[in-house]
């Protein structure tokens, strides 16, 4: 019997016993279900943690031998966990019984040989993406990554190298097309086994609501916000037609690589080209963190600083020695920035691979977000230990970084100068729709697109229609050259790629402006709510501390009624936030035929 069989069989759920269950056993079990859970997860992340840092064959098998150990442990914990369903269980337990519920993100099927086919189909599509380079003939065979390529569409204006650098990346998701197909048979097959109709329900169902009052919940929002992101995409349009000519036609969608993006997710690289006053001074952040020779670690140390300013113990001495700041010339990683506490006890890191670039900064914030998320929760039981619900832990670090306005840049000497003028104003605010608005409807398509194919809405004979379908309908973007089937252009993306649900961005990307909005108010702000800064305020770091603290104990409008006083998700911060550049858009796009 192999190490893996004994742990597991060690670590099996207690044996139902013939009397009712009780309210004592319910306890036992779960506080059971809480001390394997932690030495499962550690286990499992410890894997992860080698496998992205050193991509290699082996360390796929042993990521893979991770997820596998946790999907066998809950194939069997959570269907046991329905013993005590018909109980009245304390608030704690109860709230426990929901979280294993819909804990497994890929549930895999209680078979061994198809629950391993599953985990290994997992590894091998993050390891390929991880891996994934484009070898361009104009360069003589050189071959670009990820981040090369990336490079090109966000400093190129040469449409020729646009296209050829957007279609080069998207050439390394062709293979995973059928093993994806293979992926979605079994991870539903698991979902089914839970008691879900399929993976997308499962996901649904953990925001504390019924999976379609989630989705209509989604889709209010995006009502809320959607005028706003037509009037940017309509003035964007406008100056890139100007820019490109007849390659971005003046009316109907964009092509994806005018928007300096490799998803179009984001377009705050084609800043440039879409200024509102060029002639006002540029507030040059990466040009003043080139100037002083900001070294990765000081970038990390500044984002730090701003949480400790909050309150915030700082981070421990094993966060600077255990992370990863910079890609390594020796060996294959996965760059995309991710935060973790890998012993789940405070063992904070981050893996990023950063460049001296605003985005960079703000990405740290974002990331450092996570990580402070984890320092306040971490004594509490494991299956508490994450977000309110999945969009409060990807929306801290972002609510942070909305506080990194040009005062506070001037404060601790990024920025030379700042202006008061309404332009630079304008200007600022555009700077921060291109990044943050434009994000909002991508933020839908990518969930809309699995959950359709988890349901079986859509089959693999018309994935990539489907995911150019809701690219248009939604952001009004088109792929540069004709698409078909033989492409698979949704795991160019490494959410996809990686299991990783997504519809936890498009809520960050609406709580951070209501909890901005908050903490301003609790640091006393009484300005424009896109001027305040909250560096320094210790009335607001212990209104954030104390939401952090609950981590997912209480249901989340709980949490989010503690900082904010509103029990809903609210998109009008994000109005009354850009409510400048609306009026400035509005009187840009007269005349002109908005919308695709």
């Amino acid at each position: 019997m192999t190490a893996l069989a004994l742990f597991l069989l060690a670590a099996a759920p207690p044996t139902a016993p013939a009397a009712a269950p009780t309210v004592a056993e319910a306890r036992a079990f779960y506080d059971q279900v809480n001390r394997t859970l932690r030495k499962l997860w550690v286990a499992r992340d410890r894997a992860a943690w080698v496998n992205e840092n050193f991509l290699t064959d082996d360390t796929d098998a042993l990521a893979a031998d991770g997820e596998a150990a946790t999907a066998a442990y809950m194939a069997k914990a959570i269907p046991e966990s329905r013993r005590f369903a018909k109980l009245d269980l304390p608030p704690d337990l109860a709230r426990m019984a929901y979280l294993l519920s819909v804990s497994q993100t890929i549930p895999a099927p209680d078979d061994p040989a198809r629950r391993e086919e599953l985990a290994g189909i997992e590894a091998w599509l993050q390891s390929s993406y991880g891996k994934g380079k484009y070898c361009p003939k104009r360069l003589g065979g050189k071959c670009l990554n990820l981040d090369q390529l990336s490079d090109i569409l966000s400093k190129s204006r040469d449409w020729d190298a646009l296209v050829d650098a957007w279609v080069g990346w998207h050439e390394i998701a062709k293979p995973m097309r059928e093993k994806y197909a293979r992926y979605v048979a079994l991870a539903n097959e698991g979902a089914r086994e839970l008691g879900f109709d399929d993976v997308g329900a499962l996901w649904r169902s953990g925001y504390d609501m019924s999976p379609a009052a989630f989705e209509a919940d989604e889709q209010r929002l995006w009502g809320q916000v959607r005028p706003l992101y037509e009037a940017l995409h309509c003035y964007v349009r406008r100056k890139l037609h100007e820019k490109y000519g007849d390659h971005v036609p003046a009316t109907g969608p964009i092509p994806v690589p005018a928007l300096g993006n490799m998803w179009g997710q984001e377009w705050t690289d084609i800043y440039d080209v879409v200024a509102p006053y060029p002639s006002e001074p540029s507030l040059d952040v990466g040009k003043r963190l080139v100037e002083k020779k900001v070294s990765p670690t000081q970038m990390v140390k500044t984002a730090e600083d701003f949480f400790t300013s909050l309150g915030f113990p700082p981070l421990p001495q094993t966060f600077w020695e255990r992370s990863l700041f910079t890609r390594p010339r020796d060996r294959e990683v996965v760059c995309h920035a991710s935060a973790w506490d890998v012993q789940w006890d405070g063992d904070l890191r981050i893996k990023v691979c950063l460049e001296p670039t605003e985005d960079d900064l703000v990405t740290l914030h974002h990331e450092l977000g996570h990580d402070f998320y984890f320092q306040s929760y971490d004594t509490l039981p494991v299956l508490f230990q994450q977000g309110a619900n999945d969009g409060f832990h990807e929306g801290i670090g972002d609510t942070i970084a909305l506080s990194v306005t040009p005062a506070y840049l001037h404060h601790i000497g990024l920025l030379n100068v700042t202006s008061s003028s309404q332009a630079a104003r304008i200007n600022e605010l555009m700077k921060r729709a291109l990044f943050k608005v434009a994000f909002l409807p991508f933020g839908l398509i990518i969930d809309q697109w699995r959950w359709d194919v988890f349901a079986g809405k859509v089959d693999p004979a018309h994935y990539n229609q489907a995911w150019w379908d809701l690219k248009r309908k939604y952001q009004g973007e088109v792929p540069p050259v004709p698409r078909d089937e033989s492409d698979f252009d949704p795991g160019a993306k490494y959410h996809v790629a990686s299991s990783t649900p997504y519809a936890r961005y498009f809520l960050a990307a609406i709580y951070q402006y209501q909890f901005h909005r908050a903490l301003c108010r609790a640091a006393g702000w009484k300005g424009p709510l896109d001027r305040c800064s909250v560096y320094g305020s210790k009335a607001a770091g212990a209104k954030l501390r104390a939401m952090l603290s609950l981590g997912a104990s209480k249901p989340w409008p709980d949490a989010m009624e503690v900082l904010t006083g509103q029990r809903q998700a609210d998109a009008s911060a994000i109005l009354d936030y850009y409510a400048p550049l609306k009026k400035w858009l509005d009187r840009q796009n007269r005349g002109q035929q908005c919308g695709w």
